[in-house]
């Protein structure tokens, strides 16, 4: 297969980087200075104590998606439909595009714009950029793809690429369970630019994390949403697995960038007010990322 990953961030390079070491066909399409470092230098991919520095495909244009059998579509939710418009005139007809983002609503996004398959990934990895053209790994990886007529074929193309991948039948549960854990990190990793190893043992921050599950539960269950296995075990896990990890909200403010909050505790908010949930401490997480995203263009 020829597969392009639109949006080369720290995602869209880890799994593009596991794809290239495994053989295929992989073109990174990401911005300029990027791809400029990326055909250069290569990428290096450092996972598992080791660096490997990878010769690599790279493009700038959206028009480097032409002829790719899958597009691994990584961008920031903010930016999905303006990239998804860009890539528009380029896919082919076949072409299956898979959602690697945040958030629970940018499949129904982009199929709102593609006539393309768009098939829901949940993405359970820790990972950064050191630089433009190199990712680091810090753990986990697997994948859960929404059950569709291609995901089987896709399911064996990433589990020979060493990334454990299984299909699941109800692929809207299982994205607001990894959107739960966004909703409970993300946000207070930003706000202290902690990993979740430390985060974890401040205090009364059980109780924080606690309550943003239970608001976001409280939503999920009256848009009939059915969210598979014990979310507030799996909350508590994630320092284990990920101690040394900071949230993508936290890299993103670190870098004077804009977040994805307004689809994460923002939508909670939001989906909260149109059906009269209480939702304070997402709320009170909201509010604080977008008074320090205020701070940072000062």
């Amino acid at each position: 297969m020829k597969i392009s990953v639109m949006g080369a961030g720290a995602v869209g390079s880890f799994y593009g980087a596991m794809l290239v070491q495994a053989g295929h066909d992989v073109t990174f399409i990401g911005r300029p200075a990027q791809v400029a470092a990326l055909r250069e230098h290569g990428l290096r991919f450092e996972k598992g104590g080791s660096v490997t520095r990878l010769a690599v495909q790279a493009a700038a244009e959206p028009s480097a998606v032409a002829g790719s059998d899958v597009v691994i579509f990584s961008v920031k939710s903010s930016d999905t439909e303006a990239a998804a418009k860009a890539i528009a005139p380029f896919l082919s007809p076949q072409a299956v595009i898979l959602s690697f983002q945040n958030g629970v609503e940018n499949t129904e996004r982009l199929q709102q714009l593609l006539p393309q398959a768009v098939i829901a990934t949940v993405v359970y990895v820790a990972t950064d950029m050191a630089a433009p053209n190199h990712v680091r790994h810090h753990g986990r990886g697997e994948l859960v793809l929404a059950a569709s007529p291609r995901s089987e074929e896709l399911a064996a193309l990433f589990n020979g690429a060493g990334i454990p991948t299984e299909v699941s039948d109800n692929a809207t549960g299982a994205l607001w369970a990894k959107f739960i854990l966004n909703c409970a990190y993300n946000a207070l990793s930003a706000i202290t630019q902690l990993p979740y190893g430390t985060l974890a043992q401040g205090p009364e921050i059980d109780g924080v994390l606690h309550d943003v599950v239970q608001e976001c539960l409280s939503v999920a269950g009256a848009l009939s949403v059915s969210v598979p296995g014990d979310a507030w075990q799996a909350v508590k896990q994630i320092p284990l697995t990920m101690p040394t990890q900071r949230s993508s909200t936290a890299q993103d403010l670190a870098r004077h960038k804009p977040s994805e909050i307004d689809h994460l505790n923002g939508y909670i908010v939001r989906k909260g007010r149109e059906l009269n949930i209480p939702t304070p401490v997402n709320r009170a997480l909201y509010a604080l990322v977008k008074l320090m995203e205020m701070r940072k263009e000062v």
